[in-house]
């Protein structure tokens, strides 16, 4: 499993940063449903970074949840989701 990376899909209106951990079912459930749906997105799992790579995502999970939870779903820059959270995700991604 790779650390970082991109999905495509045809839903790409939004910039969309997901915050992971590789173990973590919450974490491949919400990224199975941004998958089916067709929304293209940044992922991070975390536990799979080390050093200065780690460090940077998850000052950027602090700043987005304080309480640095998985899954953390970060939308254009101004609005969280953490948890799974299919409803929420879908009003905030226009699905």
């Amino acid at each position: 499993m790779e650390a970082t990376g991109n999905v495509y899909g045809t839903k790409d209106q939004h910039e969309v940063q997901f915050l992971g951990l590789s173990t973590c079912v919450w974490c491949r459930r919400t990224r199975q449903f941004l998958e089916r749906a067709s929304v293209s997105f940044a992922f991070t799992y975390v536990d799979l970074l080390d050093g200065e790579s780690k460090q940077a995502a998850l000052d950027t999970l602090g700043r987005w949840n304080p309480r640095r939870s998985y899954p953390t779903i970060v939308i254009d820059d101004s609005r969280v989701v953490v948890g799974y959270k299919p409803e929420e995700l879908r009003e905030a991604l226009n699905l």
